[in-house]
């Protein structure tokens, strides 16, 4: 079981919407219930957001680092982590 931060949860809260087109979660623990469904991961840095994808077999030939951050499933949470839901 993942366990993910307020930090994370309130970053989902808030942008979901660039992934979803409407709201999968209204609160935090909903948010967390959620993640976890999917099996979201929380990575420490933009290089590791890139390997996650990486090891995910997506061909990253090409592909520029700010556009695989700016992705619909990664999101910022602001101190450093990204945030990588597959919807």
């Amino acid at each position: 079981m993942h366990e993910f931060d307020d930090m994370v949860l309130e970053c989902f809260l808030k942008n979901q919407l660039k992934l979803f087109p409407e709201k999968v979660a209204e609160t935090p623990e909903a948010a967390e219930s959620f993640l976890e469904e999917c099996m979201a991961v929380v990575v420490s840095s933009a290089e590791e957001v890139l390997e996650f994808f990486e090891d995910e077999g997506m061909d990253l030939d090409g592909a520029q680092r700010d556009e695989i951050l700016e992705a619909e499933e990664v999101f910022d949470v602001g101190d450093g982590r990204y945030l990588i839901v597959e919807g």
